[in-house]
Formats: structure tokens, C-alpha cells, sequence
């Protein structure tokens, strides 16, 4: 366990050593597990401190260190990548040597945004760390003030808090594709123009001041003219020395195609190519890099207290989403539907939108458009939760073979109370086909395939505010019905229905282990390694989410050599709508490899983490995944608000195997495909499981 906010980067096993000591109660301990690697325990502190030099000072204890070193580590950030770096690495400290006392001394950068500090052991053998100090022109960091954060001018500006002022006019088509032109238009300077980068405007309160104009255009040439006067008012642009063209190379390139409409003033076109030619470059107020490269939309104001029928505001929301998905969204080309059409459909639906839960209702089938089961749609859209409602049935559902299935219970003693057995089919809710209501909420569950679709209605189908309801079933070929009584969710214990305190791996029969990644620890994994290390072999089962990350540190015990088995598209900062591919990652080859078969259990329930773990497990030689359809969400979640406080999801980052091929959407593919069965259900059966181990014993 590490002492409170470090934490652990690379393969080896890190420990908080209270036995090994320089002074106090415990040092950071690393030990090599596997040769060629490394390790290192860091902690993370907010660069928000003035200066020009900036010192690690530390005491080091090595053991054995070979083919690598030991050394204290500093790595300095902007908001991009890493700007100033020292880990020792050329001093070459090795062998056996007891508590000495180290320093690095960096120039400290004025664009620093955080500091990484830590120890780090590469090659084999122990490394131990005691005593860090940390100062910035010779004065200990604990004791500096922190400096004053940068006031931006858009932050300042609050005229419309309390609503936009907009009332749009009665919508024709002329107006809905002027309306959509300036959508485009807003949403490109936003992410290009150099003086909205700087954060010296709100740009959301922008569009409300040159939108009643707008609105009363009468033709195509006045409309563009005051697009001209309305991009003129923010000022001449220096040229661009540093903007480079988008790279031959690049996966995803810039979509500029609207300015090709036949009727765009050519005056209008030269100035937005002149702006995308000397575009924003670094630092912008309103997006920057997350942790993992992924988009982070700063700045956005979440405008809580909205007027429930306020045109500016929804059409701002509409704005503010299409543009993050056009510039920022790195599976926009796997979308059902072209998305540069998407704006135009959506701007009656949120114009039209007479009420909140209205208002609700277009954004969850604007955010169901790009089809991505990361986009949840729980946190804000309060008026549609209360509509689906706030009770729950003690039953879970799953669809099988197209129905609607029994297949558990969250309390054993309200099975009696439910009065349907495990594999009963519902056919009917309060005298509504299930048939009949998946067309009508369809729309309203954004998801990546249809799998993970049908696994999240059916978490929420038998949702009210009743207390019962009626369905209607079929049980051993026999149609019945009953009220289903419903209860509050925290009478349910939903969440953790199937929590154990038992060990997450056990023995099999015939010699096979099996473990579940839902309770996985990292404690866990070597015992795991020794005990199953002579089985015939293994089953890893991620029909959940893992409660532990264990790509590198058990997926490395099934590959034979080094292997890739994952690769990323990421955007461009300084050319918004540009994504490029990385490196492969590669799992490193542990001190020891299985020989047995490992197969990899998995369903639709099998998401984000959990399929970038079955990629792990799939680089390894023989490796089978079983099961189904996985949920098609994987890479870093970037989080969006729209007004109203609705707060929703993208999967941030792309993510492919090493051959380009894709996963969102797709999901992992199975090699062996098995879904469970009602028959199978009812006899308790786990047919995944069932294959799983008929494959170990081919």
C-alpha cells in the first residue's frame, strides 16, 4: 500500500516498506520482476509556483541493481507533453549501495503545468527512496505560495446567465440552413481563431450578441455579410509561422468540405481559410489534452440554472456538441449516419423543444448519433430518469434469442414476491408489447452495437413510479401474468448484488483455474501466477469490469516474447479535427510464460477496460476468446456538459489492434461464438463457461 496520492508507473511491485527505512515510518520500495523493464513510484503536485530553478533532493538504497539503474526522477508538463526531464539515468547507479543522498536540479519552465517527482529502478534488482524534498529557487515547495491563476477575460463576461435572449422565428428551410451554416461557422472559430483560444471571449454569449441580426437575414448575401462583420470584430491575424499542414499520414484529416457550398460568398471562404492557415496554436481556453491524450473540454460553462425554453440555450447545446464530435471525436466516420448532416436534422428538435424534458429527449437522440456506449446519459437528464422511473423490479432481464428473459434475482428473498422463475420470458408491460416499446425508446439509448443497446434497455424496462406493474409472461410454455411490485433502488443493493468476499480464482475440475476479473486484486496476481502455473489451463472471465487494471501485469504471463497488441489514434491540438495513429503498445514478456491454453470469457457486458484487458489477453499465443458481442467502448473517457447541467461521454481516444483494425463499435470479436440459451437458464447453466472449458480440453 502507498502512502496517500502516490502512485505506481511501469511493471515492477511497488510497496510502502516500513522495515527498510531513512527516516520516519516506511520508504517506496521497487523490485524488478523481469529484466529490460522498469518501475517507478511518482506523485503529482500542480505546477502553481513562481521561479527559474526547481531541485529533487532524496536519499536512494539499491540491491543487486544490474543492466539498469536506480536515480530520482523530476518530469515537468504543459497542458500537451513534457517539457523538462532528469531520471539519473546518465550518473549509472548500480550494484549494492546503502542510504546516500541524491539530488536533480532542472530550470524550472514558465509554461510548467504539473510536476511528476519520484524514484525509478530499471534492469534488475531493489531500490528503496526516503526523504524527498522538493524546492523551487532553493525554497521548499511546502512553504511557497501558490501563484495567482490567470484571469480570462471570458470568464468575466456573465451578461446572459440568466437567459439567452434568443426567440427564434417560426423555422422555414431557409432559416434551419442558415442556422446550420452559423453553427459551422461558430464552432470553427471557436477552435481556430486565435483570439478565442486566448480565452478573451465567451464564446457561448458571442453567439447570442450576433444572433439576432442573423436571424433577421433575408438572403444569402446578407447573411454571409454579417458573418464577414461579425468574424472582422475579433480583429486582424498575424501570420502562423509555426502551423504546420495536416500530415499526409494522418488517420482522420481536417473536414473543411462545407466550405464547398455553391453559394458561400468567396469573400466569407478566404477569410475562414485564412484563419484555418494561421490558426490557434498551443494552449487553448476551451479543449486541451487529457492524461491519456485524450480531448478535455475546459472552460465549458455547464449553465445549470436553465430557462426551460430558452432558444438560444438550445441551440448553444446543439452547437456545442456537433463541433466536439466534428473536431474532437475520433470514431466521427464509424457513425450510422454522416455527420455533417446531423446539425441541419437536429436544429427543429431543439428549437422545437418546448420544455426541459423535451429539450432532454433531442439531446439523448443527438448524443444516440454517434453511436458510442460510452455516452451515457444518466447524470443531468433528471426529467427523463423521473419519466423512465424511480422504482426498480428485484429482477434482472437479459435479452435472449430477440426476448426478454428472467435471468436473476438482486435479493434471493424477493424471488417469492416477483412470482417468475429464472428463464421466463416477459411478453408484455402494462399491456405493451416488448416488441412495441423497444421501437419507441430505441432512439433514447445511445450505444455503440446493438448488444450493448439491448443489455442497457433491459436494465431499465421494467423501470416506474408505480409501485407494481403488470406483465405478462411466458412460464414453461404457460402464458401467465402478475403485478410485478417495484422497489427504491437502494432496497436492491443493485450495484453490488454479486459482491464476494470469497478469492476472485479457484480450481476447476480437470485441472483448469478460472478467475473473475470483478473482484481481482493486485495482490492477487502472483498467487494466481503460482498456483494455476501447472494447470492445463486457465479462464479469465470479463463478462464485468475489471476491479483491478491487469493488462501488463497478468497479460504479460501469457505472451512467449514482447508483443504489441494495441495502438491509438489521438487528435491534434494545434489542428483541430486531425488524428494521428501512436506506437503500439507492447506487453512485456514476463520472468516466466504459461504454457497451458488460456481462453478469455466475454459478453455485452464486457466494456471500455475490460475489452482493452481482452486485447491484452488476445496478444497471447494461445489465447481464445469465447462468449459474444462485446459492448464496442473502449479508450479514455472525455466527459461533455451541455447546458442544463446534462453531462455525457465520448470514448476519447481510437482504438485498433496493431493492424489497424478497429474496435469501437465493433467490439472483441469472439472466436468462438456462445450466447447462454433460456434452456440453459433454466437448468442453471453457464454455457460460456461450458465452451470455455471444452476448448482447454480439445
Amino acid at each position: 500500500m502507498f502512502p496517500k496520492d502516490w502512485f505506481a508507473w511501469g511493471d515492477y511491485t511497488l510497496t510502502a516498506d516500513t522495515t527498510t527505512v531513512h527516516s520516519g515510518k516506511f520508504s517506496g520500495k521497487i523490485k524488478a520482476t523481469k529484466a529490460g523493464s522498469f518501475g517507478s513510484i511518482g506523485y503529482r503536485i500542480p505546477a502553481n509556483y513562481e521561479g527559474t530553478s526547481i531541485q529533487l533532493e532524496g536519499y536512494m538504497k539499491l540491491k543487486n541493481v544490474a543492466n539498469g539503474f536506480g536515480g530520482l526522477l523530476i518530469r515537468i508538463d504543459d497542458d500537451q507533453k513534457s517539457i523538462a526531464f532528469d531520471n539519473m539515468e546518465s550518473q549509472h547507479i548500480k550494484d549494492t549501495k546503502d542510504w546516500q543522498h541524491y539530488s536533480i536540479t532542472l530550470p524550472y519552465p514558465r509554461e510548467a503545468e504539473n510536476i511528476f517527482i519520484g524514484g525509478i529502478l530499471t534492469g534488475t534488482g531493489e531500490a528503496w527512496f526516503d526523504d524527498f524534498v522538493l524546492t523551487i529557487d532553493g525554497k521548499d515547495v511546502q512553504t511557497l505560495a501558490e501563484k495567482e491563476k490567470p484571469v480570462f477575460k471570458a470568464t468575466l463576461d456573465n451578461e446572459f446567465e440568466l437567459g439567452s435572449k434568443i426567440d427564434v422565428p417560426k423555422l422555414d428551410e431557409a432559416l434551419i440552413s442558415n442556422l446550420e451554416l452559423l453553427g459551422t461557422v461558430w464552432g470553427f472559430l471557436k477552435y481556430n481563431h486565435p483570439e478565442v483560444c486566448k480565452g478573451n471571449y465567451n464564446w457561448d454569449f458571442e453567439l447570442f450578441r450576433m444572433l439576432p441580426n442573423y436571424l433577421k437575414t433575408t438572403n444569402k448575401i446578407e447573411r454571409d455579410q454579417i458573418l464577414l462583420q461579425w468574424i472582422s470584430k475579433y480583429g486582424e491575424l498575424d501570420k502562423c509561422t509555426e502551423c504546420k499542414k495536416t500530415s499526409p499520414e494522418a488517420f482522420i484529416k481536417p473536414d473543411l468540405s462545407w466550405l464547398n457550398a455553391d453559394d458561400l460568398n468567396p469573400e466569407l471562404k478566404n477569410k475562414i481559410e485564412y484563419i484555418y492557415q494561421n490558426r490557434c496554436q498551443g494552449k487553448h481556453f476551451y479543449i486541451k489534452k487529457g492524461g491519456a491524450g485524450n480531448p478535455d473540454f475546459s472552460n465549458e460553462n455547464i449553465y445549470y440554472s436553465l430557462p426551460s425554453d430558452d432558444d438560444g440555450f438550445q441551440l448553444l447545446a446543439l452547437y456545442r456538441y456537433w463541433n466536439m464530435v466534428h473536431y474532437f471525436f475520433p470514431s466521427k466516420y464509424l457513425t450510422d449516419n454522416d455527420w455533417n448532416g446531423v446539425l441541419k436534422e437536429y436544429i427543429p428538435k431543439f428549437i422545437n423543444a418546448k420544455n426541459k424534458f423535451e429539450y432532454e429527449l433531442a439531446s439523448i437522440e443527438l448524443i444516440g448519433e454517434i453511436n458510442d456506449t460510452h455516452a451515457s446519459t444518466s447524470v443531468g437528464f433528471s426529467n427523463v430518469q423521473y419519466k423512465r422511473g424511480n422504482l426498480y423490479p428485484p429482477i434482472l432481464t437479459q435479452f435472449i434469442d430477440e426476448q426478454l428473459v428472467v435471468t436473476d434475482y438482486y435479493k434471493p428473498e424477493l424471488k417469492g414476491a416477483s412470482q417468475v422463475e429464472t428463464g421466463d420470458v416477459i411478453t408484455h408491460i402494462e399491456g405493451k408489447s416488448i416488441n412495441t416499446i423497444l421501437d419507441s425508446i430505441r432512439p433514447y439509448y445511445p450505444a455503440s452495437n446493438d448488444a450493448a443497446k439491448r443489455r442497457n434497455i433491459a436494465y431499465d424496462i421494467l423501470r416506474s413510479n408505480k409501485e407494481q406493474i403488470r406483465i405478462d409472461y411466458i412460464s414453461n410454455n404457460q402464458k401467465k401474468a402478475a403485478l410485478l411490485p417495484l422497489y427504491e433502488k437502494s432496497a436492491l443493493n443493485m450495484r453490488w448484488y454479486k459482491w464476494t468476499d470469497e478469492p476472485c480464482y479457484k480450481l476447476l475440475d480437470g485441472n483448469i483455474g478460472y478467475i473473475t476479473l470483478a473482484f481481482i486484486k493486485e495482490e492477487d496476481i502472483a498467487l494466481i501466477k503460482e498456483t494455476f502455473k501447472n494447470t492445463k489451463g486457465i479462464i479469465i472471465d470479463i463478462r464485468n469490469y475489471p476491479s483491478t487494471f491487469v493488462p501488463f501485469t497478468l497479460g504479460s504471463y501469457f505472451v512467449s516474447s514482447t508483443t504489441p497488441f494495441v495502438k491509438f489514434t489521438k487528435f491534434n491540438l494545434d489542428n483541430p479535427g486531425e488524428f494521428n495513429f501512436t506506437a503500439p503498445l507492447e506487453i512485456p514478456k514476463d520472468a516466466e510464460t504459461y504454457r497451458g491454453k488460456l481462453v478469455v470469457l466475454v459478453n455485452e457486458d464486457t466494456q471500455s477496460q475490460a475489452e482493452y484487458t481482452a486485447m491484452a489477453f488476445r496478444a497471447g499465443a494461445n489465447t481464445t476468446i469465447v462468449g459474444s458481442t462485446t459492448a464496442g467502448a473502449d479508450g479514455n473517457v472525455s466527459s461533455i456538459y451541455l447546458p442544463g447541467g446534462l453531462l455525457t461521454n465520448i470514448s476519447g481516444n481510437g482504438v485498433y489492434y496493431p493492424d489497424g483494425t478497429q474496435t469501437q463499435r465493433v467490439g472483441i470479436i469472439p472466436d468462438v461464438e456462445v450466447t447462454p440459451t433460456i434452456e440453459g437458464l433454466k437448468k442453471g447453466r453457464d454455457e460460456v463457461l461450458e465452451k470455455a472449458i471444452e476448448v482447454i480440453n480439445e
